[in-house]
């Protein structure tokens, strides 16, 4: 497998896929500044750096995953499409400790960490991230790019848009809708609709600012 993006997200991905019996052979970032996330997995720049190591290789033999959190949603999915369109096979990851119902849906790429916890039928988009001990329950509908942060809680029948970020602790009660590009902050308990490209933030959550660049 071959991993983009070099932070601590490499790091946590690494050990998952290594439990599993793959191993990550190469790491890429959009940095050039950035350190080799993993001891003895090279690190390579950019697109650039992509198609030189890959000049030569057979790519269908390679998955990948994309370690990018958001609110780069959007990033992972171009990402993914690029990826794709190379001849690499998008891997969805789910570490052992992770539970999720039989009839819940994940999408291609998507990842779901350590003690997190899909309930039925719940539909998980394209490259998602449900962080470490996120909850998402049942019926809860997440578009593509979405992250679910660490010990964020969704309840029943949520729906979040694309790159929907719910930050770490955040509540979302249910039937309640949560738009594209918008943002749940820390801790914050939501209990009306977040309109698209708003963040929130606070108990009851209040909108603070609308977010740039929305499509």
């Amino acid at each position: 497998m071959i991993l983009w993006g070099g932070t601590g997200q490499a790091k946590v991905l690494n050990l998952i896929i290594r439990h599993f019996g793959s191993r990550v052979v190469a790491v890429f970032n959009d940095f050039e500044d950035a350190a080799p996330p993993i001891p003895g997995v090279p690190l390579y720049h950019g697109q650039k750096g992509f198609l030189r190591w890959a000049k030569g290789r057979e790519l269908s033999r390679y998955g990948f995953a994309i370690a990018i959190g958001n609110p780069h949603g959007r990033v992972r999915l171009k990402l993914h499409d690029f990826l794709l369109a190379k001849g690499l096979k998008p891997i969805t990851i789910v570490h052992p400790a992770a539970s999720v119902a039989e009839d819940a849906v994940l999408g291609e790429g998507s990842q779901v960490m350590a003690g997190a916890i899909i309930q039925a039928e719940a539909r998980i988009g394209r490259q998602c991230i449900i962080n470490t001990k996120a909850s998402v329950d049942h019926e809860d509908v997440l578009a593509d790019g979405v992250e679910v942060a660490p010990g964020a809680t969704l309840c029943g029948s949520v729906r979040i848009g694309v790159n929907g970020w719910v930050c770490a602790g955040a509540v979302v009660l249910p039937f309640l809708n949560i738009g594209d590009d918008a943002v749940v902050g820390a801790g914050a308990v939501v209990v009306r609709d977040v309109p698209a490209g708003t963040t929130v933030v606070g108990i009851p959550a209040r909108p603070m600012k609308r977010r740039t660049g929305v499509k």
